[in-house]
């Protein structure tokens, strides 16, 4: 289809309506030059499968002119991609809009949630660090960098903050799980009251928190060009004393992160303490970032170096012991225990009866997946969203790896994406066991909450990881998946149900994530360059010692 053809798309024309074909043709537009002043990545996106092509500042800004108060850098204001957007673009942005929160005069996040219809308000009107970031996102796509730059400094400062729980000092690069802005009308003051797991649901520390906070930095530099924050005295100091939390030598003999339960977006008991997926996947971009953003005088080449010699073994680490596809689930299958020394082939004795029975009729011919964990006489053979899709953006997951996930989410479509995307684990927990491992949380019962909820949020991931792996057309059926329901609904926070067809028993409506996640999804389905901010292309110097197959034919 020609530019005037693409003109005489109907003015209420979804993604949906166009081929893949016409689709890709918008993959081509030009992307933003981001290196005005230097590059904080070491690669473009031309290399990723789906082909961006490079184009001037000039041409982008010709493309797509800044967008106003309820919309984005749409199509319609383009002479190439002349659909409208979608009616809940324009409610999604005011809804965002409305979670603004300002600390004497300037934006510094957005809170959890806007529902007023909730009697308990609980945490879910402060800025948690790791809900703000598709918020971030969305402003960064949108032209408006000041509220993300805002926040990056309050929580910069949060960080310095002395953190106790009970008598006992964390440790000094703890990032907040949130803060609250406290504004006195008499005084005309404002205050921050920050959260580091003092004061969160089991007394737990996010271990994310940092995490996010260093991929946001390199998310606000590639989006502006602007390095100047990120190479500023104070943001070098932040970055380090994350780091100097995750890269302390001691004990353990994995370069895996070891974690408790309830430190991730998975924020209540639900057996994922050891080494989860996405802790581990948020560390390994965030030490891929960290690379990017540090200076290269005498003690950042330092540091730079400890960081590479922890990604090379985290990389072999992950891509080795926690990958699963149909050979390598029969190879476990037919383990044998009691093994010793260098020779061990099941080195973490596991148990092949320890293989739960669903796996083997979840387990497709061809795909494959990072499992949840992998600890000594324990694999946990859920699947993940979050940990999968990060995997995939920050290049932890091979290419062949990268297209075996997404494999494997177009083969259980009905079990992973449903009625509403995307189910942040599978399968539940239930029964006995449900009560073992969740303590009898009433919450988190079997398709609910962290126990195979489907939440919205995670679209924006899924759609990133889509248009990396060349496959637009899973984003773009998930998206008209989440069109019918979910301003229909009041941007819930989660739904329930083996399909996620109900809308979650206790979910906050108007979660502020929810609608954030899905303006990212449309906006970078439709700008395919914002991808930039959050991927990174496989490293070639770090290639793994060993290769399994990433799919298997039966």
């Amino acid at each position: 289809m020609d530019e005037v053809g693409l003109r005489k798309v109907s003015s209420r024309a979804s993604i949906s309506d166009l081929d893949d074909f016409e689709l890709l043709k918008l993959l081509d537009k030009p992307k933003l030059n981001i290196e005005r002043q230097r590059s904080c990545d070491e690669r473009s996106l031309s290399e990723l499968s789906v082909g961006l092509n490079k184009g001037s500042v000039d041409n982008f800004e010709n493309l797509y002119s800044p967008g106003a108060r309820s919309g984005f850098h749409t199509p319609a204001s383009s002479a190439r991609n002349s659909f409208d957007p979608h009616p809940m673009v324009a409610e999604a942005w005011d809804a965002l809009r409305r979670s603004m929160v300002h600390f004497r005069g300037q934006p510094v996040g957005t809170i959890a949630a806007y529902d007023h219809a909730s009697e308990e308000v609980l945490n879910y009107d402060q800025v948690f660090v790791r809900d703000f970031v598709p918020s971030a996102l969305a402003f960064l796509m949108n032209g408006e960098p000041d509220i993300v730059k805002n926040f990056l400094l309050k929580t910069l400062q949060l960080q310095a903050w002395e953190k106790r729980v009970d008598r006992f000092k964390l440790g000094e690069g703890v990032m907040p799980a949130s803060f609250k802005v406290l504004h006195d009308p008499v005084r005309k003051t404002d205050t921050i009251v920050a959260d580091f797991g003092e004061s969160a649901i089991g007394r737990v520390a996010p271990v994310d928190s940092g995490f996010w906070w260093i991929i946001l930095l390199r998310a606000y530099t590639k989006s502006t060009g602007d390095m100047s924050l990120s190479e500023s005295p104070e943001c070098q100091k932040g970055i380090k004393l994350i780091l100097t939390l995750c890269l302390s030598e001691g004990f353990d003999t994995f370069p895996t992160l070891l974690c408790a339960d309830g430190c991730s977006m998975v924020d209540r008991r639900m057996g994922i303490y050891g080494y989860p997926i996405e802790i581990q996947a948020l560390f390994f971009m965030s030490l891929r970032c960290a690379v990017a953003l540090l200076k290269h005088d005498a003690e950042g080449k330092e540091c730079i170096e400890r960081i590479q010699k922890r990604l090379n073994a985290l990389s072999y680490h992950m891509r080795s012991y926690f990958w699963l596809d149909f050979q390598q689930l029969n190879d476990i299958y037919r383990y044998k225990t009691e093994e010793y020394s260098h020779t061990a082939v099941n080195k973490f004795n596991v148990i092949p009866d320890s293989i739960p029975e669903w796996v083997f009729d979840f387990m497709p011919c061809r795909g494959g997946y990072f499992i949840g964990n992998v600890s000594p006489a324990r694999m946990d053979f859920r699947w993940f969203a979050l940990g999968n899709c990060i995997a995939i953006l920050c290049s932890l997951a091979t290419h062949e790896q990268s297209m075996a996930i997404m494999d494997l989410i177009e083969e259980r479509w009905e079990e992973l994406i449903g009625e509403m995307p995307l189910k942040i684990c599978y399968p539940a927990i239930e029964s006995h066991e449900w009560r073992i491992v969740t303590g009898c949380d009433p919450k988190n019962t079997r398709w609910s909450y962290h126990n195979g909820g489907s939440w919205p949020v995670l679209l924006w991931l899924l759609t990133a990881a889509c248009i990396k792996t060349g496959r637009p057309q899973i984003a773009r059926k998930a998206i008209d998946l989440t069109e019918q329901r979910l301003l229909k609904d009041g941007w819930p926070e989660y739904y329930d149900g083996k399909h996620g067809r109900f809308i979650g028993k206790q979910a906050r409506k108007f979660q502020t994530w929810s609608i954030a996640g899905y303006l990212v999804a449309k906006m970078m389905l439709e700008d395919p360059s914002h991808l930039n901010m959050v991927s990174h292309e496989e490293d070639k110097l770090s290639k793994p010692l060993i290769k399994r197959s990433s799919s298997w034919t039966c």
